[in-house]
C-alpha cells in the first residue's frame, strides 16, 4: 500500500523545515523515509545518502531548491509517487512539466501547514 512520505532534503538540524516536517509527519502517524546529503537520524527515521528504490512512496515532499532537484528528476519519477509537494522555495516548473507528463500530481504547498489544517 502506498502510504509513505519521502522527505527529500532531510536534515538533522532541528531548525530546518525538513526536520520539522519529519517530526510532524510522524506525530500525525505517517510513515516517513528521508533522503539527504548527510547521514543522520530524526526521531528514529534514518536519513539515507543513497537513492533507495522504494516501492511504496505516496508523497515526495521537497526541501531542495530547484537547482538541487535536477539530479533527482529521474529518481523521483521512478518512484511513481501519487504526488509531489513543492514546499516554499522549491517551486520548479521544469520538474512540474515532467510530473504532468508522467501523470503524477503535484502541488505548491507547505507540508507543515497541510498537516496543521488536516489537509495532508
Amino acid at each position: 500500500m502506498k502510504d509513505t512520505t519521502l522527505v527529500m532534503g532531510a536534515s538533522e538540524n532541528i531548525q530546518r523545515y525538513s526536520n520539522m516536517a519529519i517530526r510532524k509527519l510522524l506525530s500525525h502517524n505517517h510513515k516517513v523515509k528521508a533522503f539527504g546529503i548527510r547521514d543522520g537520524v530524526v526521531e528514529g527515521v534514518q536519513i539515507e545518502k543513497s537513492l533507495i528504490d522504494y516501492d511504496n512512496i505516496d508523497t515526495v515532499t521537497l526541501y531542495l531548491n530547484p537547482a538541487n532537484q535536477q539530479p533527482y528528476y529521474n529518481y523521483i519519477l521512478s518512484l511513481k509517487p501519487r504526488r509531489v509537494i513543492f514546499n516554499p522555495g522549491t517551486e520548479n516548473s521544469e520538474l512540474q512539466i515532467l510530473l504532468k507528463k508522467n501523470n503524477i500530481e503535484f502541488e505548491e504547498a507547505c507540508t507543515l501547514v497541510l498537516l496543521s489544517i488536516n489537509q495532508y
